[in-house]
């Protein structure tokens, strides 16, 4: 009861904290700004999944750098997916199980390590606009040298590329101008003027099919969060995707902030990669 007590206290304490203008958040390391080195070891640093069709036996998932060779003589072509993973890195075991699901339905996929950075920044939320503005500049850099480099590759299919990102990964997916890219796939972002943005800045596009799926309760970016910075959220990026007949949203209840592999998301994901690049090429 006391534990409960406290924590009730606490978080009380954020929410005055935070009406009154003060930021409680924290940031760790210098890291703000990619250099050319720093991308170009994002790419080969990143974990990197290819399905059977390319492989010639089963599913193999390593880091970019050590599979091209294994790869390289691959006469399929298959759709491939870019990832820009959150802000907890590649550590995040959901991405692996995510991206080897992917694999398991004929799908190719790239997650680059935004962490090549030397002292690449870390942060608690809330910290300043300015701040998280800075932040997602340095992941929009990249998106570039990643698809740069899976341009190159035989068992990419350049004209069925997706592009994905989760959380704070996916603001740069949603601003971008779409080019290059078949779709986009958008998890745990809600497209909204909140505190995690200046303002939302969606480049979306009626052409170009977007998928965003995110928990009807996101801890961060629905209403449960005290310090959202809105105070009607729509909590989805329904608005930012108004027009757009290619596009939808999916609303998972009662799912936390890492969604990607609840049965929900991923049966929205398979139906949508299906239908935007083509069935899945096993």
């Amino acid at each position: 009861m006391r534990n409960g007590i406290v924590a009730f206290v606490l978080g009380l304490c954020q929410w005055a904290a935070h009406a009154q203008g003060v930021l409680t958040g924290e940031i760790k390391g210098h890291g703000w700004v990619h250099t050319p080195e720093s991308l170009t070891a994002s790419v080969l640093q990143g974990d990197l999944c290819l399905p059977a069709a390319v492989t010639g036996a089963g599913v193999a998932c390593g880091k970019y750098k050590d599979m091209l060779a294994s790869a390289a003589a691959a006469r399929t072509q298959v759709p491939t997916i870019l990832f820009l993973h959150g802000s907890s890195g590649l550590g995040l075991k959901a991405i692996g199980e995510w991206q080897r699901w992917l694999a398991g339905l004929g799908y190719a996929s790239l997650a680059p390590d935004s962490f090549a950075l030397p002292g690449r920044i870390t942060y608690t939320s809330p910290i300043s606009k300015p701040d998280y503005e800075r932040l997602h500049a340095m992941r929009a850099s990249e998106i570039a040298p990643a698809l740069s480099a899976l341009q190159t590759q035989p068992w990419v299919d350049a004209r069925r590329l997706v592009l994905a990102g989760a959380s704070e990964g996916a603001v740069p997916v949603a601003r971008h101008n779409g080019a290059g890219f078949s779709a986009r796939l958008v998890y745990a972002w809600s497209c909204e003027d909140n505190y995690f943005v200046q303002s939302a800045q969606s480049a979306f596009s009626a052409a170009q099919p977007v998928l965003n799926v995110i928990s009807a309760v996101d801890p961060y970016f629905s209403a449960v969060n005290s310090w959202l910075g809105l105070a009607s959220p729509k909590s989805h990026c329904g608005a930012a995707l108004a027009g757009h007949p290619r596009s939808a949203v999916v609303l998972v209840p009662d799912a936390p902030h890492t969604l990607l592999n609840m049965p929900a998301a991923q049966s929205a994901t398979a139906g949508f990669l299906q239908l935007v690049v083509g069935a899945h090429a096993r």
